[in-house]
């Protein structure tokens, strides 16, 4: 099993991170699968929106709700998600690789992208996650403490990317 994360504090961080490694994997002409994230800062809000583009080839998904300036809570916009996830797991049959920008609360309990993540696994796929502090513990839960923690390094992101998919394809 090939599954990695990367853990990196700061708003929007992981997300840059993930989109400079997969902008690296595609150039290299990896066929990858899965979902990246944009944030777009709004002036007139204290929060971002947010935007998946799904991988190879799909559109972009606003996956945030705008409940207003001074809104709490969540916003995240489970419908969005869910199709998202419906695009991901479906561009597995044509993917070498596997990205998930974000192992949440969704994936957490179970949802979200949880169970492409162990499809993309059981096809022999490696797996490219990012993880937050907050939902670190239930991540590693969910992989059974097999998934190999990266540093927030780039090069060495890319490194392992490659390797996983040689080794993968070896296999």
């Amino acid at each position: 099993m090939k599954l990695a994360y990367v853990t990196l504090t700061g708003r929007g961080a992981i997300d840059a991170l993930l989109m400079q490694v997969v902008t690296g994997l595609e150039a290299e002409g990896l066929q990858l699968a899965g979902t990246v994230q944009s944030n777009i800062e709004r002036p007139d809000r204290p929060r971002c929106d947010m935007d998946l583009r799904l991988l190879p080839d799909g559109p972009t998904v606003r996956i945030s709700v705008d409940r207003g300036a001074e809104a709490r809570g969540c916003r995240l916009d489970a419908d969005a998600l869910e199709q998202s996830v419906v695009w991901t797991t479906r561009a597995l049959d044509r993917a070498e690789f596997l990205v998930v920008n974000k192992f949440g609360k969704q994936e957490a309990e179970g949802r979200g992208l949880a169970p492409t993540i162990a499809e993309a696994l059981d096809r022999g796929l490696p797996v490219l996650v990012g993880v937050n502090g907050l939902n670190l513990p239930p991540f590693l839960e969910f992989s059974g403490g097999l998934a190999q923690a990266l540093p927030p390094d780039p090069q060495v992101i890319r490194d392992w990317c490659l390797a996983a998919c040689i080794k993968a394809t070896a296999a």
